[in-house]
């Protein structure tokens, strides 16, 4: 009754695969058929939408292929064995293939039909694997809502990778020769390990009443990719005061190597028991195991080199390098819920984007990941910006400095709990290998943890000798850091270098060190203040003049953008190297210098300028490149000069002046009140003092006239 079932079933599966057709109206399973016969594709990808979308849609079997999907993989692998068309095209014959012909000259030389083992098994002869996909409508699983309700069905489940074995062959069908009588024996291997035989089970050693010894042909048998993961719930779906679980999951054939630990996926699979083997199976007793066997991976942020534009996102993203304002567009997009930091954003737009990598002949690497130190006082929204990066950037990885170790960062040596075997176990800046790595907290770090950063910032490798391995890890990683001043907040009667705090070793390798200061200005204060009270009601960022691009749309322009190399022409060297000469001068020249001047700075501008060139999808470096390099460099320190400037008194006079002079400007009048030009200023941090100071002053030069008993103010000219 049951094979009447399958049967009936084979058939149905035999109709969809024949006569589905897309959108398009292309027989979308009859040409991935073709693509099999030939050779080009071993995988076969049933999708579950298109069985539900298929005008003779039986219910019922849907729901069958749902619920049982293993047994459904073998009716659909059949049913393609019986579909399976000529090859149109010529290929090379492999080994599979010479067996194969040789099996079939020799099987009606030597075939006994009572023995069931020397009957080959369909799945030697396959070239091909089919995978059925979960649909991806509605909202996937998480690990902690999968029961064992859903034993042998379909899910969809999201989570992080957090280890990945290497691929390593796992045996399918197990071929044995007899050295009696030459039979070919076939033994399928359905689980894990199984008990290999060693007697010939063939009719004609039992009739002679010899027991052939059986030799394992390993050239003939067939082997599958395998590969073991660790999947781990997303921190947001862990409910309150439990800790994340993980699942094992089996990833088979041609869906290996599709994941690597750090990234965020959705898998759809089959949810099924493994017995434990050996000793555990002696403590487990009656408890079994679970795992997902992997059908299908989706990723849900692509590496930028795994970018494949489609038409549209092409179109929009040649409309946005035409636009002439791209720079401060692509910048202000980045977290627009957060108020100013403009410059800061540029800064982390290049981060993104990056310089490329430059290798020399003698294998000397120049690295072109540009690392950046914000510091600033608490409340200056570091931490916001640090996490928003981490959610564009398409590989990022988010750490605070107390809550890593020197090992955590790096690697540790670990004991496998398969083999035993001491093996490698990559740290935050290995997982964050071609993407990004946030650092929260980083002045709070132990001084020797914060040395295992020093060779990953500039050599951009990992170098481990411990328990016997002696090694070196690729971390090709853009650094972020966080961090606040020495004493919490930034103290201004204290040298910058006494605020910052951190070992010039490790200040040299920044790219770019931004000091955030928080001081109080009526006027800026109350704009953030309306801002955030706007965030907060509307729950988006105020109108920015256009509409913010997405963080998809953004991935997809930094990607298009990196496939550039932009070099540095000659006209600019010069350029390039006198601005560097007159920064060290002005360093030495001063007696308390804002940063640490060295060769790495000059690499610096190099590579600001290159990640600038890409921006505007330019093969060559512009002087308009190097200039916003310089200017970015200039600005890190801003909030410093503009305090030392007030604090020196020397400039608040031409401030003052300024300040009215604008607003004259602003209200297109020439006469000023008194009460008015003392509110402005005194927003501004300045005195009565100064103000009348500055009005003598100006008086004198004939700039303005002031009445002698109110004070008002008329401007000579305008």
């Amino acid at each position: 009754m049951k094979d009447l079932y399958f049967n009936a079933d084979k058939a149905l599966a035999k109709e969809f695969l024949s006569n589905f057709a897309n959108a398009n109206g292309e027989a979308k399973y009859i040409d991935i058929l073709q693509e099999v016969a030939n050779h080009k594709i071993k995988a076969v990808q049933i999708d579950l939408e298109d069985l539900f979308n298929y005008k003779d849609l039986d219910e019922e079997f849907l729901r069958r292929v749902t619920e049982n999907t293993r047994r459904y993989i073998e009716i659909f692998a059949g049913a393609i064995d019986e579909l399976l068309p000529e090859p149109t095209e010529t290929f090379h014959d492999d080994d599979h293939d010479i067996l194969m012909t040789q099996r079939a000259e020799d099987a009606t030389n030597n075939f006994d039909a009572s023995e069931p083992r020397q009957n080959m098994p369909p799945e030697i002869k396959r070239y091909f694997e089919v995978y059925i996909r979960a649909p991806s409508k509605g909202r996937p699983f998480t690990i902690r809502e999968v029961k064992a309700s859903y034993i042998g069905q379909l899910v969809r489940i999201a989570g992080i990778v957090t280890r990945c074995s290497d691929v390593k062959p796992l045996m399918q069908v197990a071929v044995y020769t007899c050295e009696e009588c030459g039979c070919e024996i076939y033994q399928d291997v359905t689980a894990r390990v199984f008990m290999p035989l060693y007697e010939c089970p063939s009719m004609r050693c039992s009739i002679n009443k010899m027991k052939g010894n059986l030799i394992l042909q390993l050239r003939a048998s067939k082997f599958l990719k395998f590969q073991e993961a660790k999947i781990q719930e997303l921190a947001e779906h862990v409910p309150k005061g439990h800790i994340p679980r993980t699942m094992t999951v089996h990833f088979r054939g041609e869906i290996t190597r599709k994941v690597s630990p750090g990234d965020v996926v959705e898998l759809s699979g089959i949810f099924l028991p493994i017995p434990y083997t050996g000793f555990r199976a002696m403590r487990a007793g009656l408890v079994a195991d679970t795992y997902l066997e992997a059908m299908s991976v989706t990723h849900f942020k692509k590496k930028y080199e795994e970018y494949e534009l489609r038409g549209d996102e092409e179109e929009q993203i040649a409309r946005l390098a035409e636009d002439g304002d791209i720079y401060n567009k692509l910048a202000r997009s980045l977290a627009p819920e957060i108020y100013g930091h403009e410059d800061v954003k540029k800064a982390l737009l290049l981060l993104l984007v990056g310089a490329p990598h430059r290798k020399l002949k003698d294998g000397m690497k120049i690295r072109g990941d540009l690392h950046i130190c914000l510091m600033g006082d608490p409340g200056v929204a570091k931490s916001q910006l640090l996490k928003h990066i981490i959610n564009v950037a398409p590989r990022g990885v988010y750490t605070t400095g107390r809550g890593s170790s020197g090992v955590g960062l790096t690697a540790a040596v670990l004991k496998d709990p398969v083999t035993n075997e001491m093996v490698l176990e990559g740290g935050a800046l290995v997982l964050a290998d071609m993407g990004i790595c946030a650092i929260d907290e980083f002045d709070k770090m132990d001084e020797s943890d914060r040395t295992a950063i020093h060779e990953v910032m500039e050599q951009q490798t990992v170098s481990i000798a411990k328990a016997g391995i002696t090694t070196s890890l690729n971390a090709r990683t853009a650094i972020l850091a966080a961090a606040n001043p020495a004493w919490g907040r930034y103290d201004l009667r204290r040298t910058p270098a006494e605020n910052i705090n951190l070992p010039p070793a490790l200040l040299s390798r920044f790219d770019l060190l931004w000091l955030i200061l928080d001081r109080a200005d009526m006027d800026s204060d109350l704009e953030m203040a309306r801002h955030v009270v706007y965030v907060h009601q509307n729950k988006e960022s105020p109108a920015l003049g256009f509409t913010p691009l997405e963080p998809s749309v953004l991935r997809a322009y930094i990607s298009a953008a990196r496939r550039l190399s932009p070099y540095v022409p000659k006209e600019l060297e010069e350029y390039i190297a006198t601005a560097y000469s007159s920064i060290r001068q002005e360093e030495a020249k001063s007696n308390t210098p804002h940063s640490y001047t060295t060769v790495r700075t000059l690499l610096s501008i190099l590579r600001i300028s290159a990640a600038l060139a890409r921006l505007r999808f330019s093969e060559t470096v512009a002087q308009s490149d190097v200039d916003e390099s310089l200017r970015l460099m200039q600005m890190s320190k801003f909030s410093l000069y503009s305090d030392e400037r007030q604090k020196s008194g020397l400039d608040a006079i031409s401030d003052i002046y300024s300040i009215l002079r604008d607003e004259v400007a602003r209200a297109n009048k020439m006469d000023v009140r008194y009460a008015h030009a003392l509110n402005w200023i005194s927003r501004k941090g300045y005195s009565e003092a100064q103000l009348k100071e500055c009005l003598e002053e100006y008086a004198a030069l004939n700039v303005w006239q002031i009445h002698p008993h109110t004070f008002d103010i008329r401007f000579i000219d305008a």
